[in-house]
């Protein structure tokens, strides 16, 4: 590695390192136990999870879990984007290390797209309709109510129309990767 390259590899690690010791700081000042917003975050968190538990069709608990899997990797993925772009901010976390918000990348979301899907399959309903919709809700009813409470905030011209452009996004991919094992599962 050149000495150029190394030298901005070190520059950029201790930056990282003060970005990380700040939203630790953070945490502890604004958004640790003693605030309400943790506590909805939490409840965002496990709430979620425990409904999936209970309700989840087990005979189909495979295919829904892996479904559930990709819209968690997927809405991740964009949500850090965003979140390190400074596109949008969570002003409060569960855990300090991560920018993003962990109770929606890791259960709220991807539960309620679960939810919709196995609904889709036990019924025959249209998924590209009925997700949209869901993406549709999420982006102009459920954001901006979290941007109400003081638990969002959309920057540098973000808007709730990109916000559906990431939820369709990963509604499509979704449900395309489930799609393409599917196939191989069957072949």
């Amino acid at each position: 590695m050149q000495s150029s390259q190394q030298n901005l590899l070190k520059t950029l690690d201790k930056l990282q390192e003060e970005v990380t010791k700040g939203y630790i700081e953070y945490w502890k000042q604004y958004s640790s136990f003693d605030t309400w917003q943790f506590w909805f975050n939490l409840t965002l968190l496990i709430f979620p999870l425990v409904i999936l538990f209970l309700k989840i069709d087990r005979s189909r608990a495979m295919l829904l879990g892996f479904y559930g899997y990709n819209v968690h990797v997927w809405f991740s993925y964009i949500d850090s984007f965003g979140v390190n772009l400074n596109y949008w901010t969570y002003p409060y976390h569960i855990i300090p290390i991560r920018a993003v918000n962990f109770a929606l990348d890791v259960s709220l979301i991807p539960v309620l797209y679960m939810f919709l899907y196995q609904w889709i399959i036990n019924s025959n309903k249209h998924y590209y309709l009925y997700g949209t919709g869901l993406s549709l809700f999420l982006a102009f009813i459920f954001k901006p109510i979290l941007v109400a409470m003081g638990l969002f905030q959309l920057n540098n011209g973000a808007n709730y129309f990109h916000l559906f452009i990431g939820y369709l996004t990963v509604m499509l991919l979704s449900k395309w990767i489930t799609n393409i094992f599917i196939y191989f599962e069957k072949k």
